[in-house]
């Protein structure tokens, strides 16, 4: 059993890895065929190919090419209404003879959509209707019974995965721009998340002046939540940082030590960030601080007044991991 799965892993490997040589005019045809496209790339396929065909959009549309999946017998039932001239359909058929698939040829060149297809068999009627041809034909099926799709769809889905790819780096796509399509994930949350859009302000922003003790700080600390109060100097600016570690450590020296003033025993110059910095990046200055991580960064304003403060805890709860 584990010599027959570690085979069937062989042989996809080798499926894709034949491919690299077919990456050539033809994906080069495909390719700017999408990037000079005016409208949206249309997968089509039935079956394993049709399954393969969805995650092919799917990759296409969150990397910078509006795509979208359309199955061919929806299409003979009015679906094609929603291609036009200017777009471009992927078609998708190992055999190339699937009869679904040729049913909406005609129609598609009719509208004036142009066709790639992705297919094993170059001579097929497919191939033959398209006007650019990515080879995925595999020598063998890892099915034993060579009826299972399994070498052709891992081939498939690898070129697949090549042309987005290729095409994301063509249109300079950017970790903005994917962040942009994925709002609702953590990966939209990761790379759009801003500091000022999680930070602490206004009242339930810890301040408190260097000229107080450590005991009125305590009480501040204590009231906001969040282990730590920014210093300020009379104008608001900040000077220093006290958390309410500083302060057991410094109760092991004795009770007096509540009557200290802020200025004495404050963490001078401590890190910080602004407000219009991604969330990450917050997570990246907590995460890499020397001699050890911090939880807590004051967020500062041009003139360095502090004007909140931002917890670790706020970046886990928002998925910033």
């Amino acid at each position: 059993m584990i010599e027959t799965a570690r085979e069937v892993l062989r042989l996809e490997a080798a499926a894709i890895e034949s491919l690299i040589p077919r990456i050539n005019g033809q994906f080069t045809t495909a390719a700017q065929m999408i990037l000079e496209c005016k409208g949206r790339v249309i997968v089509t396929g039935i079956g394993k190919s049709g399954h393969i065909g969805r995650k092919i959009a799917a990759t296409l549309a969150s990397t910078g090419t509006p795509a979208f999946f359309l199955h061919p017998a929806e299409g003979v039932h009015g679906d094609l209404g929603m291609v036009t001239g200017e777009d471009v359909v992927l078609a998708i058929s190992n055999s190339g003879e699937t009869a679904e698939l040729l049913s909406i040829l005609p129609v598609i060149k009719r509208i004036g959509a142009k066709i790639i297809a992705m297919c094993g068999r170059p001579k097929s009627t497919l191939v033959q209707n398209a006007d650019a041809f990515l080879d995925v034909g595999v020598e063998r099926e890892a099915c034993p019974l060579g009826l299972a799709p399994t070498c052709s769809t891992t081939a498939t889905l690898a070129m697949g995965d090549a042309l987005a790819v290729a095409l994301l780096s063509a249109r300079k796509f950017t970790k903005e721009d994917f962040a942009l399509f994925h709002p609702g994930g953590s990966l939209g949350r990761k790379l759009l998340l801003t500091v000022e859009q999680v930070m602490h302000t206004g009242e339930e922003n810890p301040v408190i002046t260097a000229d107080k003790t450590v005991k009125e700080a305590l009480f501040v600390i204590t009231a906001k939540g969040l282990g730590a109060t920014s210093v300020v100097d009379e104008s608001g600016r900040l000077i220093g940082i006290l958390t309410d570690g500083d302060i057991r450590r410094g109760l092991e020296k004795g009770y007096e030590f509540l009557e200290q003033p802020l200025a004495n025993v404050m963490t001078k110059t401590p890190r910080t960030i602004t407000k219009d910095r991604l969330a990450a990046y917050a997570l990246h200055i907590m995460e890499k601080n020397k001699p050890r991580p911090i939880t807590v960064l004051p967020v500062v304003d041009n003139d360095f007044r502090a004007i909140g403060m931002i917890h670790l805890t706020d970046l886990l709860r928002q998925g910033v991991l």
